[in-house]
């Protein structure tokens, strides 16, 4: 008869621990009005490169560059609007890498619905809001690189928001 309590109360205190475990965690990600809830990203510290100037750029027209060095194909952008992680004086000018984050296939640019695609499993990345993925194979968004762009109007990389696909460094760095 004893045994039977000791499991009763044992059941009660896990359930109770449960219930305000779930309590706990619900207060915990309850936010003030209008408040928005935003994932921290991690930046990988790259050494900074100059990867074009302003006055290069056409709307829609990609430029091929190296970040953070020659091994590594990316791409400049000018979109013509503001978008997520934009840079220069219109807020519309990002870079990613062009390396499919799932099995490294090089993606190609599509201007008519802005995104970058993979010919191998059919991954596609939004380029105006930061890379995200829409579709596809990938587990994760595309490599978006911190920009710069100084009062002579160069553009420079300092970072990478995710992990470039086939890179050791990434972890090394990270």
């Amino acid at each position: 008869m004893k045994c039977n309590r000791l499991v009763d109360v044992g059941r009660r205190q896990f359930l109770r621990g449960g219930v305000l475990g779930v309590a706990g965690a619900a207060a915990a990600t309850v936010l003030p009005s209008g408040a928005r809830a935003e994932t921290p990203r991690a930046m990988l510290d790259y050494p900074a490169a100059k990867l074009g100037n302003l006055a290069d750029l056409k709307v829609d027209v990609p430029v091929d560059i190296g970040y953070p060095d020659a091994d590594s194909p990316g791409i400049l952008l000018k979109l013509g609007t503001p978008v997520e992680g934009g840079a220069g004086p219109e807020g519309d000018i990002v870079a990613y890498s062009v390396l499919c984050p799932h099995k490294g296939y090089p993606l190609a640019w599509n201007a008519a619905d802005r995104t970058l695609n993979c010919p191998g499993h059919y991954s596609r990345f939004d380029a105006e809001k930061g890379g995200q993925q829409v579709w596809g194979h990938a587990t994760q968004n595309l490599p978006q690189f911190a920009l710069r762009i100084d009062e002579a109007g160069d553009i420079f990389a300092e970072g990478v928001d995710e992990l470039i696909y086939g890179r050791l460094s990434n972890v090394l760095q990270a």
